[in-house]
């Protein structure tokens, strides 16, 4: 515990300075007044999360964590569990959604083993730091031990850690996992308070007879483990994953060495809104990429106070939605460091 308050206790507030010579040199580029919208409130923000007037947005990097769920053993899901697993291979082969946006965007991508269920074959593309195989059935017990909790977010620290001397502009956050909208719908209902059935959505695409098991599923699980809403970590632990913890101390870490993160959907909201828990000033260093169908996607975006910057109907997860949202985040960047003022164009201003 004593590293993640430690990680926490490095998150400091933007750079304001930086932000004021940023707004100054936005309004004085060679368009009307705040014509740019969003993209010149990103690149304000961006300037004061990295301290620099024109930061530069190259090295960019998508972690697609991974783990299965307990909880899938109650048939809360329109797909088995070895899913998770043959989906890790495809994201080491390149061919799942992420591979291809990242690939378009020019990120790469890191895929991590938190708690897939089975032992996976080695490979250069997959890190290892499985926890466990798999959460507990959270209908039955507790997800994980609280060591196990506080283990896993440890681990999302040392991933960027072991990053940055490679170079990190930005981080996105990506997710794959069996059951994860089940555990993420449970965490959102302990946290913000919201009614289960609020915050409960169709995953993977089941039917309305099972997402109608999935709500008794879930109430069943904050009934039994009664998670401690004062201790963000407790309830990680009784209703989380591993692969939600990891990304909770990427969120952190992200923060901590002032590199801007970009949610994905639903399950890294869900991370989202604990490391939010732990640490409120975390919200300025993040950035939400999309609104998820998932219903519970919109209830976590309002109690951190974030804006999507787009909604597209996605809810693959993996990170996808993260990799559309860098591009955004990069042109805002570079309207601020390429595009030229009045003065650099010898161009009138508005009389």
């Amino acid at each position: 515990m004593e590293k993640i308050k430690a990680i926490i206790s490095k998150i400091k507030p933007l750079d304001k300075g930086a932000m004021k010579k940023a707004r100054d040199r936005l309004d004085n580029l060679t368009k009307p007044f705040n014509s740019l919208g969003r993209l010149e409130e990103i690149a304000e923000r961006i300037s004061g999360i990295r301290a620099q007037l024109a930061p530069v947005i190259k090295q960019k990097v998508i972690f697609t964590l991974v783990g299965d769920h307990g909880v899938v053993a109650e048939g809360v899901s329109a797909y088995p569990s070895e899913v998770t697993s043959q989906m890790v291979y495809n994201f080491a082969k390149g061919g799942a959604g992420i591979n291809v946006l990242a690939g378009h965007i020019g990120a790469r991508v890191i895929v991590i083993d938190m708690g897939v269920a089975v032992d996976l074959k080695p490979h250069p593309k997959i890190v290892n730091k499985k926890i466990a195989y798999g959460t507990k059935n959270i209908a039955k017990g507790p997800a994980m031990t609280y060591e196990q909790a506080i283990q896993s977010i440890k681990v999302g620290i040392k991933l960027v850690k072991d990053e940055l001397s490679k170079g990190v502009d930005i981080i996105g956050g990506g997710d794959m996992g069996i059951g994860n909208t089940t555990s993420s719908s449970a965490i959102t209902s302990a946290i913000t308070g919201a009614e289960i059935r609020e915050v409960t959505g169709h995953g993977t695409g089941i039917d309305n007879a099972m997402l109608e098991h999935k709500i008794k599923i879930i109430k069943q699980a904050l009934k039994i483990n009664q998670p401690d809403l004062k201790d963000p970590l407790d309830v990680l632990a009784k209703v989380g994953g591993f692969e939600i913890g990891g990304l909770v101390g990427i969120i952190l870490a992200g923060a901590a060495y002032r590199i801007p993160v970009v949610l994905d959907g639903f399950i890294v909201g869900a991370a989202g809104l604990i490391a939010y828990s732990l640490a409120p000033q975390v919200k300025d260093y993040l950035f939400a990429a999309h609104c998820s169908i998932e219903n519970g996607h919109k209830i976590i975006l309002e109690k951190m106070g974030l804006k999507p910057l787009f909604n597209l109907g996605l809810r693959l997860g993996e990170g996808t939605g993260a990799a559309l949202g860098i591009s955004i985040i990069e042109a805002a960047v570079k309207i601020l460091s390429e595009m030229a003022t009045f003065e650099e164009a010898s161009v009138s201003k508005k009389l």
